[in-house]
């Protein structure tokens, strides 16, 4: 993966300055990777923002896209169903107020889904250690996660899934869609592959949330912080 791809390695060096890669690029890293990520624009005028958004249709996501704002929730820095141009323009132009504004990430509103984290640290005693769990917001709270040893095996993954106290909902609680556990089990070996080959490159590497329904699982959030 990382061998036939160099462009995967020059979004990590690109990186090194900031510590740790922005969201547009690690979102471009994750589909170069293969996996399913929204479309999206990295709009650093009003304009390219509006070009997207009537593109793809509304209601659109905007996050602020800033080397000195990792966690974008705790300053208001994503806004979920702008649903036409004025509100669009109102957030982009809030968003240049913030510290170190770049631009903004524009992209499509994901339909529902069950929301999951999908992360990896390195261990300096263990190596990389996945771990899989109930995600979004609420992930601090509920701390439903398991965790194993990379790189994982084929047998290791439904382990996992079955780790989980909220299992349930992935199963089609109280009569939901099930979520399409074949592209879950994919998903997640295919990120335990990502993790080995960067593991001389990251500290860490985080989805979440990882949004997975009936048809798809698909990369809405990534951080990745650089280390090596």
């Amino acid at each position: 993966m990382i061998e036939s791809s160099p462009e995967i390695l020059r979004i990590i060096e690109e990186a090194r300055s900031d510590g740790w890669v922005l969201e547009p690029d690690a979102k471009r890293l994750f589909s170069l990777a293969g996996f399913s990520v929204p479309r999206f624009v990295f709009a650093r005028t009003t304009g390219e923002a509006l070009g997207f958004a009537r593109e793809i249709g509304f209601p659109v996501v905007a996050k602020i896209v800033s080397p000195r704002i990792l966690h974008k929730s705790d300053v208001g820095g994503v806004v979920v169903g702008i649903g036409n141009d004025g509100r669009l323009v109102e957030v982009f132009e809030r968003f240049q107020g913030l510290d170190g504004f770049l631009g903004v990430l524009v992209e499509e509103m994901l339909p529902g889904g069950i929301e999951l984290i999908l992360g990896a640290k390195i261990d300096l005693q263990f190596g990389p250690m996945i771990l899989l769990g109930m995600g979004g917001t609420g992930v601090e709270i509920y701390q439903d996660v398991t965790l194993r040893m990379a790189p994982l095996t084929e047998k290791e993954v439904p382990a996992m899934i079955e780790g989980l106290k909220a299992r349930r909902l992935l199963e089609g609680y109280r009569g939901a869609e099930p979520v399409n556990q074949g592209k879950l089990m994919e998903t997640i070996l295919a990120f335990s592959t990502l993790v080995m080959e960067l593991e001389g490159r990251i500290a860490s590497i985080d989805i979440n949330p990882l949004l997975c329904s009936a048809g798809r699982c698909m990369v809405a959030d990534a951080r990745i912080i650089l280390g090596g």
